[in-house]
């Protein structure tokens, strides 16, 4: 069992987590820029850190700033929430080589699944139907031919990105070319990392998810 855990995240995700380290006698870490300083994380959690200026590129997605902090404080492991580093393979692996333990994935499992590129390039090879999509898309002129043989509407989606950030509704070529810099900028700014694929948007869907759990031991 962990002594200190430390969360590399903010808002409802953060506060979540740190009422279960509560309740299971763990002490909290938070971790925030100079915007959420006074934020409720940062008020409720045992120790608060300060990572950083208030872009996330600057703060939540900083590696070597989180990995100070889990340092400074002794906390023996990082729980990632949602969003931000919580898919970053580098990120998993450093804390690995750092003796700290990453609550989440393994790398090699991050690097499967970790971005949804990847992630259908696994599935379609095992056989998994997929809605129709793409691959990595490297300019607008690319993402509209792609969206024109696919069939509008689309999703733009980051592939790094999670929390329902960094995807974009497209219902035409209009608003296609409208979104794509847009949707790059926000999976940069949230993730570290830009690129961005097309699948076919399907209307009223109904969401079956499936959650797996481990125990990190096999």
């Amino acid at each position: 069992m962990f002594k200190t855990v430390l969360i590399a995240n903010r808002g409802e995700i953060a506060i979540r987590v740190i009422k279960t380290l509560r309740r299971m006698g763990i002490a909290s870490v938070a971790v925030y820029s100079d915007a959420d300083r006074f934020a409720r994380p940062a008020l409720m959690a045992d120790e608060a850190i300060r990572l950083g200026p208030p872009p996330a590129s600057e703060s939540y997605l900083n590696v070597d700033a989180v990995i100070a902090a889990c340092k400074a404080t002794g906390a023996e492991a990082v729980h990632p929430g949602y969003g931000f580093l919580s898919e970053n393979i580098g990120f998993a692996e450093r804390l690995g080589a750092e003796g700290i333990a990453f609550i989440g994935p393994r790398p090699e499992h991050l690097s499967a699944f970790g971005l949804k590129h990847t992630a259908r390039e696994l599935a379609k090879a095992s056989g998994v139907p997929l809605l129709p999509g793409t691959g990595l898309l490297s300019n607008t002129d690319e993402a509209l031919a792609a969206a024109e043989t696919i069939g509008y509407p689309v999703m733009l989606k980051s592939t790094a990105g999670g929390g329902g950030i960094g995807m974009q509704l497209c219902a035409d070529a209009e608003s296609l070319k409208a979104s794509f810099e847009s949707v790059q900028r926000t999976a940069r700014a949230s993730f570290g990392d830009a690129r961005v694929y097309i699948e076919r948007f399907v209307a009223e869907a109904r969401h079956v998810e499936v959650q797996i759990f481990g125990n990190g031991k096999g």
